[in-house]
């Protein structure tokens, strides 16, 4: 036996926190009844239902992208837009994925997919550990003081960000432009952007090249690949680290 919740979020429904929101709204039924307790238990043998669609455990499956720019990082889109599970391979439409987390329309690089709420929940909420890495171009001469702030926090409006690692890469002086890395374990929206702009410095163009260990070495823009348990394995380790490594 196991709370609702949970088994939801192995079912790839979604996270356990929005699958308590869906119990706490009435769109869950068990055995055809309607169940809004968080702590009510259900086996294997139950009925859940959701909206009508009947629940099962699947088949949990784990993948790295390799995220084109002008992509939605979303299952769907009510735009009819390009969506990171539409640009997948046919056999994998319809595994119940959804992306850990986002990535920009027009930002690249490594988003992971799952259909794991467990997992994704781990790897993005507001106690996750995990290492984001970013390079981008912004606009404008960058210097080794303006890493030093973006280094000790910069306020973005409405938050002040947590310390992070910030190096500048290159300079290109005939464009007026520089190349930066940062390193965060926070994930607010347009996080990075914000940051950048905050000091003066506009992105130009983004990159995640790694999230926790798992960078898009190996796979083409627009493909993906399959995680290894191991790799799994490390992602929930580092996800509850205080310290990463920089």
């Amino acid at each position: 036996m196991e709370r609702l919740q949970k088994y939801m979020a192995r079912s790839g429904v979604a996270s356990r926190r929005k699958s308590e929101e869906l119990i706490a709204t009435g769109h869950v039924k068990v055995n055809g009844m309607t169940v809004t307790e968080m702590g009510y238990k259900v086996s294997g043998n139950d009925i859940v239902e959701v909206d009508g669609k009947i629940v099962e455990i699947k088949d949990l499956c784990y993948l790295a992208m390799n995220k084109p720019r002008g992509i939605i990082s979303s299952a769907n889109d009510e735009k009819d837009r390009k969506t990171v599970i539409s640009i997948l391979p046919k056999e994998l439409r319809d595994c119940r994925l959804f992306p850990v987390g986002r990535l920009d329309y027009d930002t690249k690089g490594i988003i992971l997919l799952t259909n794991d709420g467990e997992f994704m929940n781990a790897l993005v909420g507001p106690k996750s550990n995990l290492e984001k890495e970013y390079v981008g171009r912004v606009e404008g001469i960058f210097k080794k003081e303006d890493a030093k702030k973006i280094a000790l926090g910069v306020n973005i409006g409405d938050y002040v960000t947590r310390k992070c690692y910030c190096e500048l890469l290159s300079i290109d002086k005939e464009n007026n432009s520089s190349s930066v890395k940062v390193i965060i374990k926070e994930g607010k929206y347009h996080q990075v952007k914000r940051m950048f702009s905050s000091i003066g410095f506009p992105v130009k163009r983004l990159t995640r090249t790694r999230f926790g260990e798992i960078t898009t070495e190996g796979i083409a823009e627009g493909e993906v690949r399959y995680l290894t348990p191991h790799e799994v394995k490390r992602l929930l380790v580092q996800a509850k680290e205080v310290k990463a490594k920089k």
